[in-house]
């Protein structure tokens, strides 16, 4: 794969998707007031594959819950797709975060004893402008685009891990969103399964989907587009790949599964 042309050049041309304006989230801890987030600055374009890097303690996880819309900052500025979050109430914030964020978890979190296409109308049911031959049809839609053509029909304790998690990334892109949020999205995966997700995201990365994917993980940034480190609350460096690891050939040099 190419590496980043003149990054600059692209910015100004591209659409703004994520901006964070000196970020800051206090926390009180009985008499102590914990800075979990200390002035926090980026803007993330549209169509990049942003990996969010921390160890425990960084803020990483306080961050994903600011740019996943459940929390808001105690100061600053947070747009989403050009919205100001930061003064909305609980229940505006469930709707943006509905139709402008598609979130994958580490543990999938798909409803169990539910059909593939079930788990993926879920986020179109808070629609009102969508008929349930359309949902039907877009959940649909969504897992072929993710190779699970074969296994509409099946339940979630019918799968395998890998499967699993492609289901979680179609009902992540099921309501077309302006951001894909996933959050350690690998970490429950062995390393081959890994690859696989990888090469989705990198497929969808191509396609012109803004991914922002928080990990642990440092080998998950050979991958991305960029890389956003954070150390106790503060962005340590926010740096370009401009020589981008194709998964699909890290996936070609492993040995074949025998479980899946």
């Amino acid at each position: 794969m190419k590496g980043k042309a003149n990054m600059n050049d692209m910015v100004d041309e591209k659409k703004v998707i994520i901006e964070l304006q000196d970020v800051k989230r206090d926390f009180k801890v009985g008499d102590e007031l914990v800075h979990a987030l200390r002035g926090v600055s980026f803007k993330i374009m549209k169509g990049e594959f942003v990996t969010i890097m921390g160890k425990s303690g960084s803020g990483k996880s306080t961050l994903l819950n600011q740019l996943g819309c459940l929390d808001t900052p105690s100061s600053g500025e947070y747009y989403l797709d050009g919205v100001s979050v930061r003064n909305m109430s609980r229940s505006q914030r469930a709707v943006l975060r509905n139709r402008k964020i598609g979130f994958i978890f580490q543990n999938y979190n798909l409803l169990p004893k539910t059909t593939s296409v079930e788990n993926v109308e879920l986020p179109l049911m808070y629609n009102a402008s969508v008929s349930a031959e359309e949902r039907t049809a877009r959940a649909i839609e969504a897992l072929k685009a993710v190779g699970l053509g074969e296994r509409l029909y099946h339940k979630s304790n019918q799968m395998s891990g890998g499967q699993m998690q492609r289901v979680a990334i179609a009902r992540a892109l099921v309501n077309n969103p302006a951001v894909i949020l996933a959050d350690e999205a690998t970490g429950n995966l062995d390393t081959r399964t890994s690859f696989e997700i990888l090469v989705l995201f990198q497929k969808l990365h191509a396609e012109g989907r803004t991914i922002i994917f928080v990990t642990h993980n440092p080998d998950i940034a050979r991958y991305s587009s960029r890389n956003i480190q954070l150390r106790d609350g503060r962005v340590i460096s926010d740096e370009y790949n401009n020589n981008i690891q194709s998964a699909t050939e890290g996936l070609a040099v492993l040995p074949a599964n025998s479980d899946e």
